[in-house]
């Protein structure tokens, strides 16, 4: 039995977390999955985290390149991020014979044709387990344990931060900012929440699945992704009234116009068990026509949880080099789905408009919901402040674009100050 030997690049959160778990770890794998593996070599620009993780000198190098072209190196793990250097490297990798390990959501969900055909000409592995969900497994078994379904659906909770953020909202009455400050405060939220709270993070690990899912590619700028930032209190209390919660769920179906495939706050039903996932937990509901409904559900981030998906690719990687059989499993995406237009969408909708409190309002409304085919399941007046009363609709199933066309033309109505808030209402 030889020994597999590792180098890894980008010694961040994540990075630190393979560096620990391979210090408690490592010299039992020989003995506990059948491989000798061993982490050797290190690469990152900031210098000072050699002596923090207590690295030998000698082992480490600033530059990623030194990495790739050891001839003694085996596997490379990424853990830069991004799609620009992190795109180079593994490339690079790919190219020089070495399989790669990464937890790049961002490079897969973009470049991931790309990546795949590399690692195919080069005979490798390419892995990405913790590019969606953390430590939570969920790539190898699309990939592998539920092939012998149809996957129908994939809907998840696949962001901690927004996940922590509406749980606060939801439990405590925070309004958006205070629980966005918090979230930052204990290290939940980045200084800049864009990727996380716009749904952009969301949008790409739910790109990920579908294209497994499905066996279909879907890449990032195809999933419609909207964010928290408008969410507020009162939407989230209003909710709660009627038996639903508010989160941001990831969503990805086949039908039979192709993949519907989205990121937005929605309204589940209390009694579904994505509802009962808060904090900074995740969780993916995975339905498929033999299986039936599965769902897989842990922490979605943080070093040791994504540092052990990490580690489980380089051993499930190590294995294959130690049988001989690297590259088995490459690109699945061997059909041509197209992705849905959000517009061509059928849901119920959840709507909050401020109106002036004075009759013929409800009328008045009711007829542009007419006119455009949205039927109307409920209305209730929530409060008034002064001239002002707000309202909250829930419609029938409608489609996408006729809630936008007839939300435009109320909008215009002098009896309508403001649209304040719309949110989809899925059963799931």
């Amino acid at each position: 039995m030889r020994t597999v030997n590792v180098g890894l690049i980008g010694l961040g959160t994540v990075g630190s977390g393979v560096v620990e778990i391979f210090g408690r770890h490592g010299a039992d794998f020989r003995r506990r999955v059948g491989v000798d593996v061993a982490l050797t070599r290190f690469a990152d620009r900031d210098t000072a985290r050699f002596a923090d993780l207590g690295l030998p000198a000698e082992a480490c190098s600033t530059e990623a390149s030194d990495i790739i072209s050891d001839p003694d190196i085996d596997v490379v793990i990424e853990l830069i991020g991004g799609t620009g250097v992190a795109r180079e490297v593994v490339l690079d990798a790919l190219a020089a014979g070495k399989s790669v390990v990464t937890a790049n959501k961002a490079l897969i969900a973009t470049h991931g044709q790309e990546v795949m055909e590399a690692a195919e000409r080069a005979g490798v592995d390419i892995m990405f387990e913790a590019s969606v969900g953390g430590g939570i497994p969920i790539i190898s078994p699309l990939k592998h344990q539920l092939t012998g379904n149809e996957i129908t659906s994939v809907v998840g909770i696949v962001n901690g931060t927004t996940n922590y953020m509406l749980t606060r909202m939801t439990s405590d009455g925070m309004g958006y900012a205070e629980a966005l400050a918090e979230a930052q405060e204990k290290g939940f939220a980045e200084a800049d929440p864009t990727a996380d709270v716009d749904g952009l993070d969301a949008a790409a690990k739910i790109a990920i699945l579908a294209s497994i899912a499905f066996n279909s590619r879907v890449v990032f700028d195809e999933v419609h992704h909207e964010g928290i930032r408008d969410l507020t209190a009162q939407d989230v209390e209003y909710a709660a009234e009627m038996g639903y919660a508010i989160k941001l769920v990831a969503i990805a179906r086949r039908t039979d116009q192709g993949i519907d495939v989205r990121v937005h706050p929605t309204m589940i039903p209390m009694s579904h068990p994505l509802a009962s996932v808060n904090g900074v937990y995740n969780a993916i509901y995975v339905i498929g026509d033999a299986v039936g409904e599965t769902m897989f559900f842990g922490e979605g981030a943080g070093s040791l949880p994504a540092a052990s998906a990490v580690v489980g690719d380089v051993i499930e990687t190590a294995r294959h080099i130690s049988s001989g059989c690297l590259g088995l499993i490459g690109c699945t995406c061997n059909e041509q789905l197209p992705v849905r237009d959000i517009a061509q969408l059928t849901s119920r909708y959840y709507l909050r408009l401020a109106v002036a409190d004075r009759p013929g309002v409800l009328a008045a409304v009711a007829s542009v919901f007419g006119e455009h085919g949205v039927s109307i399941a409920s209305v209730i007046q929530k409060r008034c402040e002064g001239a002002t009363a707000e309202i909250v609709y829930v419609t029938h199933d409608a489609t996408e674009s006729s809630v936008r066309s007839s939300l435009a033309e109320i909008e215009r109505l002098d009896v309508v100050e403001a649209v304040s808030a719309v949110i989809r209402v899925e059963d799931l």
